[in-house]
């Protein structure tokens, strides 16, 4: 199944893949091919494409949990949010409280 989290896997890690996978998966990510048009365009079967994909998409998620690049980068979204909330609100010491977290996050 296509999610969110698999175009961030793919926009983070997928210089890690070979070419191949990235391509594919490019197509199945981004373009929203079939594994059938995928494969047609690769030059490979259904099920070839269907195996680059899956495995593709396993390695991405194995990096993810090695790295956490993306989790972490969500995470400091949600407090980059939090913070203009704040501002918005014209609460400034929430506001100041939060940056600094985050500053303190980036330094870590």
């Amino acid at each position: 199944m296509k999610s969110v989290e698999d175009l961030m896997l793919l926009d983070f890690y997928g210089n890690l893949l070979t070419d191949k996978m990235r391509d594919c998966l490019e197509l199945y990510l981004n373009d929203d091919l079939s594994l059938a048009e995928i494969a047609d365009d690769a030059g490979i079967s259904r099920q070839g494409a269907h195996d680059t994909v899956k495995r593709a998409l396993a390695q991405l998620h194995s990096y993810e949990e090695k790295l956490g690049l993306v989790e972490r980068f969500s995470e400091q979204k949600r407090i980059v949010e939090k913070a203009l909330s704040y501002i918005e609100l014209k609460d400034y010491d929430n506001a100041s409280k939060i940056l600094i977290e985050l500053k303190n996050d980036l330094e870590d």
